[in-house]
Order: structure tokens, then C-alpha cells, then sequence
């Protein structure tokens, strides 16, 4: 029925309505300016419905996790205010992929695969934003602390990229305040990159369960899916 909306679709907007006053209201109470924050809409394993429903309630920034499911999405979706992120681990054999169909690649970290996405984008007359993902575990994807700077200078000379910022992942924290320490040593490391960059401004940090603590923490992009649109399904084994 013609202005029928489904149950699904109103509960999304109320959960964005929230996350969005939650945001604000955090960003306030750091003495920030709430529209200092990009809120990223994650779509990972959400069907099409859902996710236009999410872009009807005025989500314009959505993160995908997974190649292929960015590949099958984006060509759905046309709307050209909607920005897309890519936010999985960043591999050498789909660099290019991901270079035909991302804005904005949170999660730039080997120099390989850095140079294949850097290379696709120039050939095909775009520049993507491009930010740092750093590793406070040891263990995960992304560049060590201590070697921020020279993977910066790496990234900042690719042509097809522009350094904006870093992107991290808080190490698992008993709760959302546990994260804080991660988020601030993340702000600190864009601080003292911005003397030799000082375009790099965005600190991707924060997700559904630690974006409050993230936003008091400096985050201007923070990642959230379940907040949005509940428990994920997970992804069928292939």
C-alpha cells in the first residue's frame, strides 16, 4: 500500500534516531560540535531492504566488511549522496576491487596491497580517502604503533590516495570505558602526524557497543551496525 512503512523500517529509524541522539549528546558533553561526527552506517550481512530503509531514515555513509558483498550492493543503491566506506581487512588481491568501488578505505595498512589500491584508483581517474588502520594488539590487521609514521609517508605519497586519518579497531575491554585508553592513544598518534600531514584529521574509532567513549575521545567517524539494525546474521560459509 502506497506509504505503507513496515515494522523493520520503523524500527531502523527509531534505532538511528538513537544513535544519533546518544552521538550528539556525547559530542556535547566533550565540548564538541556533534556535526564534527560521521556516523557510518555498517550494512555488513544486511539485506537490501534494510539497508534502503536505513537510507531513507537518512543514513548517508555506509561500511562494508566483505568485497563481494560491496560488489553486489553499491550497484543497488541510487542514491548519490550515499558515500561508501570500506571497512574489512584490505587485501593485495582485491585492492582493486575495492578501488572501483569505495570512497572512503578505512583500512589501508600493507604496503602491497596499499600501492594495488593506490594504482587501480589513479588508472581509473579517482582518489579515494584513505586512512591508516593501526594495531594496538599485536595480533590483528593493521600497522604497529611505531610504525605510523613511515606507513603515513607511504600512503601520502601514492598517487590515487589522500591520508586523511587513522582507523582503529579498541582491543576487547570489559566494558565501553575500557576502550578509552585506545581511543585516546589513537588521537594521539594523529596529533603528532599532523606535523608532517596536517590533512590528516579523521579518527575512525568507535562502534556499537564504545562509540560514546569514542566521541568523547575525539572520533569523527564511528562504525555502527547492530545499534542500527540489530544482531547480525552471520555470513554463510562458502
Amino acid at each position: 500500500m502506497l506509504g505503507h512503512v513496515s515494522a523493520r523500517a520503523e524500527d531502523i529509524a527509531s534505532n538511528l534516531e538513537t544513535v544519533r541522539r546518544r552521538l550528539a549528546d556525547a559530542a556535547t558533553e566533550a565540548g564538541r560540535d556533534p556535526a564534527e561526527v560521521r556516523l557510518i552506517v555498517v550494512t555488513k550481512t544486511v539485506a537490501m531492504l534494510a539497508i534502503n530503509d536505513a537510507i531513507a531514515a537518512g543514513a548517508r555513509d555506509l561500511g562494508e566488511n566483505y568485497v563481494t558483498e560491496l560488489r553486489a550492493k553499491r550497484p543497488e543503491v541510487d542514491d548519490p549522496g550515499v558515500r561508501w566506506h570500506y571497512i574489512g581487512a584490505l587485501q593485495s588481491h582485491t585492492a582493486h576491487h575495492v578501488a572501483d568501488l569505495a570512497d572512503v578505505v578505512h583500512t589501508v595498512a600493507g604496503e602491497r596491497a596499499a600501492r594495488r589500491l593506490g594504482g587501480r584508483a589513479a588508472r581509473g581517474g579517482r582518489t579515494l580517502d584513505a586512512l591508516l588502520e593501526v594495531d594496538f594488539t599485536g595480533g590483528r590487521a593493521g600497522v604497529a604503533p611505531a610504525d605510523v609514521p613511515a606507513a603515513a609517508d607511504l600512503v601520502a605519497s601514492l598517487e590515487g590516495l589522500r591520508l586523511r586519518g587513522l582507523m582503529t579497531i579498541a582491543p576487547p575491554t570489559a566494558d565501553a570505558e575500557g576502550a578509552r585508553t585506545w581511543f585516546r592513544r589513537l588521537r594521539g598518534l594523529r596529533d603528532a602526524l599532523r606535523e608532517r600531514h596536517p590533512d590528516v584529521l579523521d579518527l575512525s574509532m568507535g562502534m556499537s557497543l564504545d562509540y560514546e567513549v569514542a566521541v568523547q575521545e575525539g572520533a569523527t567517524m564511528v562504525r555502527i551496525g547492530t545499534a542500527v539494525f540489530g544482531p547480525r546474521t552471520p555470513r554463510p560459509q562458502r
